[in-house]
């Protein structure tokens, strides 16, 4: 029965709660502290804070240590599936309609649309973080990382999660 109830304590948020991760924690709140009353408000507080303190999609973190409070192992495992469940349903339910009408023109239309809006919308979170960092940082260190990530990703062809690590280790020693 346990895990029923962790089940529909993360379930029910993720389908009701629209905007992903952030807009569904006064849901899971209230099921978690309120309804199956397994935390205290000041313990919500601190998984809260540490799921923003880690990488990752806040929901499936929160859920996932929940989970493990309530019911061990399984009931994290149990949490984080009906955390990712609604997203997941709707992901394969929408990708099914899109393939059915994959040769029609409004389709065609419609998701020849998307790419240049998700570009456009890349572009300005790019320049937000150019910014940014002129302002936080010098703009030598800005440049500088630009100039090297451009190198090694270009012209010598290192992974990006190299570049990316190496980014974080150059600011780790030279920014902190």
């Amino acid at each position: 029965m346990i895990y029923l109830e962790i089940f529909l304590a993360f379930f029910i948020p993720g389908i009701v709660g629209y905007g992903g991760g952030p807009a569904s924690i006064p849901l899971v709140e209230y099921e978690v502290v309120h309804r199956y009353e397994w935390m205290s408000v000041e313990q919500f507080s601190e998984v809260l804070a540490l799921g923003n303190a880690l990488p990752g999609p806040i929901a499936t973190k929160m859920a996932g240590y929940i989970g493990f409070e309530v019911a061990g192992v399984i009931g994290s495992v149990v949490a984080v599936v009906a955390t990712v469940a609604p997203s997941l349903i709707l992901m394969i339910v929408l990708l099914g309609i899109l393939y059915k009408f994959k040769e029609s023109p409004k389709v065609k239309r419609m998701t020849g649309l998307i790419r240049p809006t998700i570009a456009i919308l890349l572009g300005v979170l790019a320049f937000r973080f150019l910014q940014l960092s002129f302002v936080e940082t010098s703009p030598w260190h800005t440049v500088f990382l630009i100039v090297v990530g451009y190198l090694f990703l270009e012209k010598w062809k290192v992974h990006p999660s190299l570049v990316i690590l190496g980014g974080v280790c150059y600011g780790a020693i030279f920014l902190s």
